[in-house]
């Protein structure tokens, strides 16, 4: 008999999960799972998350999605990492304040690591993402990271994606359902249990008792599985992440030939900070704070002021959210996706990654002789484990800030609010870079680069000064802070600007015979 898995709630999250596992369980073959997703009309989808990480691509190969429909019907844009404006120093403190988390992470020099030879000075005077790397400037120039004659989701420079949520999850749908999956357009009125305290079914309005070997739970912050029928607690992170509501709007381009950014611009502001994501036709823009420091009207008032002129008029959009997750999202047979089990705030966009996360893991671990608990353990440990490291990270861009300029950001660098697991990784900093050593890539979603780009690009400072002549490479270094330069120089003249290449794939699909 075919195993059966019913998702309860569509969205990015569900019909992401869907057609993920279709494919990965195999529905279209006879012994294969079976996948069934039941939504409601009368619920809607939150659009809100725009960005994702660069493992997006390899999830949507897998589902199927061909790169130019994607852009072609989700206004994608390509994402090469995010900017940091206004992050270290208080605004008008005459600093330069920015920087880039870029995903690019070059290694010209076949293996020498540059880093400590960039601490101690041999990189000149510019920044680490800019000499480590080719895509900060690349990106500065609104390039594209491919050509047209590059493969889907191939390019010389690592890249993600911007998108309309929305029309995603609409794509999403529609591959999902070409994959096999059983899709239910119903209302769920009722989530039954059984002795054990396992899902027993859930009784919809239209096509009644609906039951299945694994549930999961992908009806967003109500968590109508796990959380309301299930009792499975929520881990606030409130008191280390303070963000809790976002106010957003969308903005059209002045022109239709404005230069289509290249990555998320997230600028720090007096309660919070504002995204800016640029899609083909729009800007998607957003102010998430905490209302803890300010008030929703003053929110709203920062969010109209970044928009410009424009806006006044703008209409806008409110959320409310709280950080944190919870610590057993597989329990019995119902396991939890995307916000059912857990969000911090949009920076860094670990909402649609923690959902590709997931979906892998359940398709890896997917109970075929029913022992549900030992898949459940499992998957529990290490999704927890990867909810206690993203903290860190996120928490890491406010902790180590200069700003004091308002009770936010003194908040925010009080030792009090700073997990013990992140102040002992910057003790260990103190006097070595963050390395290998540190990171666990079977938990971990930021990798050892991404930790180094915030960490310095915050202004940290590691005092290398004992180890300093341990150093022998130093003309090798230098050598390779030149071909870094040389690499940005030549991807700024050979590669399309993001706006060119996005109108490319809006009559073409990529690849040398679509190219040619």
């Amino acid at each position: 008999m075919r195993k059966r898995v019913l998702i309860v709630g569509g969205g990015t999250a569900g019909w992401l999960t869907a057609g993920y596992l279709a494919k990965r369980l195999s529905s279209d073959l006879p012994g294969g799972a079976e996948i069934t997703l039941v939504e409601s009309r009368d619920i809607g989808v939150l659009g809100v998350g725009e960005g994702t990480f660069p493992t997006i691509r390899r999830t949507l190969a897998t589902i199927g999605i061909d790169e130019a429909d994607l852009i072609r019907r989700c206004g994608a844009t390509f994402k090469q990492g995010a900017k940091f404006v206004n992050w270290r120093d208080t605004p008008g403190s005459g600093t330069t304040d920015h920087y880039s988390h870029p995903f690019q992470v070059a290694d010209p020099s076949a293996g020498l690591e540059l880093l400590p030879y960039w601490l101690i000075g041999l990189g000149g005077t510019e920044n680490w993402d800019e000499v480590s790397t080719p895509q900060k400037k690349a990106s500065d120039a609104h390039r594209a990271p491919k050509l047209p004659s590059h493969a889907d989701y191939v390019g010389p420079l690592n890249y993600a994606f911007h998108f309309d949520a929305i029309a995603l999850a609409g794509l999403l749908r529609e591959q999902g359902i070409a994959n096999g999956v059983r899709h239910l357009v119903d209302t769920v009125g009722e989530v039954m249990l059984a002795e054990d305290g396992a899902i027993a079914g859930v009784r919809t309005e239209a096509n009644g008792v609906l039951d299945a070997d694994l549930y999961i739970d992908c009806t967003g912050f109500r968590a109508e599985l796990i959380g309301k029928a299930m009792g499975i607690p929520f881990r606030s992170c409130h008191d280390v992440l303070f963000c809790n509501r976002a106010v957003a709007a969308q903005l059209p381009y002045a022109g239709p030939r404005d230069p289509i950014a290249s990555y998320t611009i997230s600028t720090a502001q007096q309660a919070g900070w504002t995204w800016d994501i640029g899609l083909d036709r729009r800007r998607g823009i957003g102010h998430v704070y905490s209302s803890d420091h300010i008030d929703d009207e003053a929110a709203e008032r920062t969010l109209r002021t970044y928009l410009g002129p424009a806006g006044a008029q703008a209409e806008v959009r409110r959320f409310k959210f709280e950080a944190g997750y919870r610590e057993i999202n597989w329990h019995k047979n119902c396991v939890a996706v995307g916000l059912s089990s857990g969000f911090f705030e949009p920076l860094e966009a670990t909402g649609i990654a923690f959902a590709e996360v997931s979906a892998g893991l359940i398709a890896n671990l997917f109970p075929w002789s029913g022992d549900h608990e030992t898949s459940a353990r499992q998957f529990n440990l290490n999704l927890r484990r990867r909810y206690e490291r993203a903290l860190d990270f996120i928490k890491l861009h406010y902790c180590i800030s200069n700003r004091r300029d308002t009770a936010f950001w003194r908040d925010n660098v009080d030792a009090a609010s700073i997990p013990d697991s992140l102040q002992e990784m910057l003790d260990r900093w103190r006097h070595r870079w963050p390395s290998e050593i540190d990171i666990d890539p079977q938990i971990d979603i930021f990798t050892a680069p991404s930790w180094q780009y915030v960490l310095y690009g915050m202004g940290w400072k590691t005092d290398l000064s004992a180890k300093a002549g341990a150093l022998r490479y130093h003309d090798d270094a230098r050598r390779a802070f030149a071909e870094v330069r040389r690499q940005a120089q030549f991807a700024i003249h050979n590669l399309p600007s993001n706006r060119d290449l996005i109108d490319y794939a809006q009559r073409h699909r990529f690849g040398a015979q679509a190219a040619a």
